[in-house]
């Protein structure tokens, strides 16, 4: 079996990678070839470029790459009609992902599936309905999409969400993390702005500006920022001013899964956590750490996003537990003094998430088969139904 996959960006390198070892437990003999990171890679993969070309967000921030992804997007087309897989999977990145099924569509017959339903319920229902001219599978990580899918004519499966199968860090690697990075038992609070060039350059002095107040009453609390691999050196320069004595997580010289597990040791010591809109909120929840949400985008983008978006909430802890339990401060209200006061609300409260956060780790599968494992055997029940 011949299977080629197409990621963006870290979180869709995760789902890739998980979603590799499914298919070689299934069908150990099977082929990878496409465009993915180094989680991806180290199931063997030979990416066709680096994925970090792709990670790019916002209308305005695509703008001066355009013609670059364009080409990018030709050429993975061109070289997925050139192998002729069994199956081309797509990974998030829908902006990318969706343009090369067209392509490939147009020209072959090629079964297509893409991995991350996109969000219809919250904005642009009408994506779906293109979305069904290319794509015959989704996989669906929450468990209310595959309606949204199956309505627009394609086969969807929930199959749960990765982060589920994410070990939970042990007081001992709680222990040796806060050993490793000097912490003694200083309070720590998580700052996490983004994986992203331009979320990191947009939120990084607004998030700064926030911990300098709410820190400004508590000198011994220590800021820790994880930060991905390639974004390393532009974090440590964005937070090198900042209050509590900022520890950027590199991750760049350890293996794969020791960089994981540093990660979620890290998580699991915060008393706090601020963060960036995203995927991280359930890896936070996933350790049981407390958070406020912040995010904004450049002003033509958030013009666009105020006129389109039809929820009262864009966390996915919030909206998978319905509740409102973590708080937010989106577009207009990510400001310094809002985020600092969200901060100083949660720190007060601490234990106000916790039922929310279990209960969405609940609905995503917790407890069950490994998504990876049952986004492979959907794919392979779908293709030999």
């Amino acid at each position: 079996m011949r299977v080629f996959l197409v990621a963006g960006e870290p979180s869709g390198d995760r789902l890739g990678a998980a979603l590799m070892e499914g298919l070689q437990t299934l069908v150990p003999e099977v082929q990878f070839d496409g465009v993915g990171g180094p989680l991806m890679q180290a199931r063997g993969l030979a990416s066709r470029f680096p994925m970090s070309e792709l990670s790019v967000m916002g209308l305005v921030e695509v703008l001066p790459k355009f013609f670059h992804l364009k080409r990018r997007i030709a050429e993975t087309a061109q070289a997925v009609l050139d192998t002729q897989p069994d199956v081309l999977i797509t990974i998030d990145s829908p902006d990318f992902s969706l343009r090369v099924a067209k392509l490939v569509k147009a020209s072959s017959s090629i079964r297509t599936v893409h991995y991350v339903a996109p969000s219809v319920w919250a904005w642009r229902p009408g994506r779906a309905d293109k979305m069904a001219k290319v794509i015959d599978h989704v996989l669906a990580l929450l468990p209310f999409e595959p309606p949204y899918m199956e309505r627009a004519g394609m086969e969807c499966d929930f199959v749960g969400h990765p982060v589920v199968n994410e070990p939970i860090a042990s007081n001992q690697d709680v222990e040796k993390f806060r050993a490793d990075h000097d912490l003694g038992d200083a309070p720590i609070i998580l700052a996490l702005p983004g994986s992203r060039r331009g979320e990191v350059e947009r939120l990084a002095p607004i998030f700064g500006a926030a911990l300098d107040s709410f820190l400004n009453d508590r000198p011994e609390t220590r800021v820790v920022v994880p930060a991905v691999a390639h974004m390393v050196d532009a974090v440590a320069e964005q937070v090198r001013d900042w209050h509590g004595r900022p520890i950027v997580i590199d991750p760049r010289e350890l293996p794969s899964d020791d960089a994981q597990a540093q990660k979620r040791a890290g998580f699991a010591a915060a008393d706090l956590a601020l963060a960036a809109s995203g995927t991280v909120s359930l890896e936070l929840a996933a350790q049981a750490t407390p958070m406020v949400i912040a995010y904004n985008l450049n002003w033509l983008t958030t013009l666009i996003a105020k006129r389109m978006v039809k929820l009262d909430t864009v966390t996915l802890v919030n909206l998978v537990s319905d509740t409102h339990a973590v708080p937010e401060c989106l577009l207009d209200d990510c400001q310094p003094d809002k985020i600092a006061a969200a901060l100083e609300q949660v720190a007060a409260t601490p234990d106000a998430q916790h039922q929310a956060m279990a209960t969405t780790m609940e609905r995503l599968g917790r407890g069950g088969e490994a998504p990876g494992l049952r986004a492979a055997r959907a794919i392979l029940d779908r293709m030999n139904a």
